[in-house]
């Protein structure tokens, strides 16, 4: 499973070449009261790209627009080597309805803002970052076509929407023509698996890449947290570590789970967070997770994590930790009752 930045996977369908840790920017810029100062960003960058790292993820409203507009000047002098992916649909001027949501209006104009901080005249990869619940799924479709058909943007993706609405979305554009989502973007890590009911099924039978954000469960797995964090419920100082606290993200479930982490990682000679980020890239369906960094030194032990090797028995051992109730109608048809229902006592091979 070892593996380098520069041995590039494709993303779902397309043919376009994505390594397999993405480097996420939000981290550019110290807006949101945690971050890296411009320096740090640009050694952050420095780094990934020099190891061979070519995908970076960013989007319209990270650090207030900073972390755009210092993506778009350390990216300037080898742009066309790079894959930079943005998302809109985030409110970008409180108390303006139209400057959020899902809608044409706010995807052209947040594009042009997109491009204007990039410095670039393309985005490689745009995602709707957001589902509103009011769009239709036709207006997003056609405008996304209408940016591939103009040359702004050359793929569209989606993150944080119910698996039925991107397959019905990946339906309309295929039976239309118009450009097919490449890429699925959501919350997934030992912490977080519940997408392994529907998402990650869904994007595997509809050609999407598979991108988790936040691997690290805001650093729960990466051993930042302990059971004395559990009395803490409020923002206190507007850091990332209260953030998370008054997230919930801090629970005993949670910290038993990094418990287990810690045990392989420490029988493996590894850092839990390297361990972690591991066990979300060693999922088949999974393209590339995407690394939060805030410095060096931490983008330096997210990196070591594509030399993390499994055995069969630790794999098995962190399953179990951070199982989860596959619900209704998934464990019914996962089970041999479920299966006894099709094939009785057949045995039937399946192609995949």
């Amino acid at each position: 499973m070892s593996t380098t930045l520069d041995s590039y996977r494709l993303l779902g369908r397309s043919g376009l070449r994505v390594s397999p840790l993405a480097l996420g920017a939000a981290t550019f810029g110290t807006e949101w009261g945690w971050g890296a100062e411009q320096d740090d960003a640009r050694k952050l960058f420095d780094t990934y790209v020099g190891r061979g790292g070519n995908f970076i993820d960013t989007a319209s409203t990270y650090t207030n627009g900073s972390s755009e507009r210092l993506l778009g000047e350390f990216a300037h002098d080898n742009r066309e080597s790079l894959v930079l992916a943005t998302k809109y649909s985030t409110l970008s001027r409180p108390g303006d309805p139209n400057s959020g949501g899902s809608h044409r209006k706010t995807m052209f104009a947040s594009v042009e803002t997109s491009l204007r901080r990039l410095d670039t005249d393309y985005i490689d990869l745009l995602y709707l970052h957001v589902w509103d619940f009011t769009t239709s799924v036709e207006e997003v479709l056609r405008g996304m076509d209408d940016l591939v058909r103009q040359g702004k943007v050359l793929y569209v993706a989606i993150c944080n929407t119910p698996a039925w609405q991107v397959s019905r979305m990946q339906a309309i554009a295929d039976l239309r023509g118009w450009s097919p989502l490449v890429a699925l973007q959501f919350e997934y890590s030992l912490i977080e698996r519940t997408g392994e009911r529907d998402l990650i099924p869904m994007a595997r039978e509809m050609g999407l890449g598979v991108i988790p954000y936040s691997p690290l469960a805001g650093g729960v797995l990466a051993g930042k947290y302990s059971r004395a964090d559990l009395t803490a419920g409020k923002i206190a100082d507007g850091t990332r570590k209260d953030f998370n606290i008054a997230n919930g993200d801090v629970t005993e479930r949670n910290l038993a789970i990094a418990d287990v982490l810690k045990e392989v990682a420490t029988e493996m000679g590894r850092s839990p967070g390297q361990v972690g980020l591991a066990w979300a890239r060693q999922n088949p369906d999974v393209t590339a997770p995407i690394i939060g960094a805030r410095t060096p030194a931490q983008l330096e032990d997210n990196l070591g994590s594509l030399e993390v090797d499994f055995t069969a028995a630790q794999l098995a051992r962190l399953d179990e930790a951070s199982a989860i109730d596959l619900g209704n109608p998934h464990a019914l048809l996962a089970s041999g009752r479920g299966r006894a229902f099709n094939s009785g006592e057949l045995k039937v091979e399946s192609r995949r």
